[in-house]
């Protein structure tokens, strides 16, 4: 694979965030509402796509619990199944966001009051003050959301549990390549992850949640990237399938240059299940690691 730039996501591929935000988000929802799934059903809402970051998927799987309690009789996947399929619908119209998705889904399995009840326990926000305590631990998250964390929370936070992946003679192998970064994490989280791996990318060669509304698989900050880098073939280095997408959108969007969407087995696609997944929605290569990449561009 021939390529002029170099564009990595962070989860999954710069950090192994499996027991930090997917922990977060299952422990946040069973701390609010007393219920919740297994940390390995998050993955059928990333699979399931339109969840750019998980905060989407707390409120997702909040949700979940509370229809389940007014009598919908959907289990995870089936629930997850269906918002990959409603969105699908609403692709062509540009409508498909993952949380809007999961609403509609509850909306068409209760009944209209049945829903209401389930919407009245429903406080995405909040969700979102205990998914960023329990993540980013009491001092961080008083320095980051500039607010005073909840005492009976006693957070050391997830985020100091997070291993690096990108290994430093692979950051060096690539040092030939303009390096950018696309993440769904937030702006400070994505510079603590790039420091923690030693991975120096200038604003203006990252997109993060904070500069973009769209999220992925909408091309845009890959294509801006592209232009940024003055480059005719960018490969876009992810852990989701969404990420893959996200290239072949772009191709779709500048056919002038060649995107090359890749998937890693690091994330919360892994081994051969992950493998045959990536292959399903044509990701041009599929590596154990991002430390393969090297190779893959030789």
């Amino acid at each position: 694979m021939q390529v002029d730039a170099v564009v990595l996501d962070i989860d999954g591929v710069v950090v192994d965030e499996s027991d930090s935000y997917r922990r977060a988000v299952v422990e946040t929802v069973a701390r609010v509402h007393g219920d919740t799934i297994e940390k390995e059903a998050t993955q059928l809402f990333k699979d399931a796509g339109g969840f750019n970051n998980d905060w989407d998927v707390t409120y997702a799987v909040a949700l979940f619990v509370l229809a389940r309690r007014e009598g919908m009789d959907l289990d995870v996947e089936a629930f997850t199944d269906r918002i990959a399929a409603r969105r699908a619908e609403r692709e062509e119209t540009g409508g498909a966001d993952g949380l809007d998705a999961a609403e509609a889904v509850v909306d068409e399995a209760l009944s209209a009051s049945a829903s209401e009840r389930a919407r009245a326990d429903w406080d995405p926000e909040h969700l979102r003050e205990v998914f960023q305590q329990l993540y980013l631990g009491d001092d961080l998250y008083a320095d980051i959301e500039d607010g005073e964390p909840n005492p009976d929370l006693d957070a050391p936070g997830f985020i100091h549990d997070e291993p690096i992946l990108l290994e430093s003679e692979t950051l060096d192998l690539l040092g030939d390549y303009p390096l950018g970064v696309v993440t769904g994490r937030p702006r400070d989280e994505a510079d603590i992850a790039q420091r923690r791996a030693g991975l120096s990318v200038p604003e203006d060669r990252r997109f993060t949640m904070d500069d973009w509304d769209e999220g992925k698989p909408h091309p845009h900050a890959l294509t801006t990237l592209a232009e940024r880098f003055d480059a005719d073939s960018v490969v876009f280095v992810g852990d989701t399938l969404d990420d893959v997408k996200t290239a072949h959108n772009a191709e779709e969007a500048d056919p002038t240059r060649d995107y090359f969407g890749v998937g890693v087995l690091t994330g919360g696609l892994t081994g051969e299940e992950g493998r045959r997944k990536y292959e399903e929605v044509d990701a041009d290569a599929v590596l154990d690691s991002v430390n393969d990449l090297p190779d893959l561009l030789e």
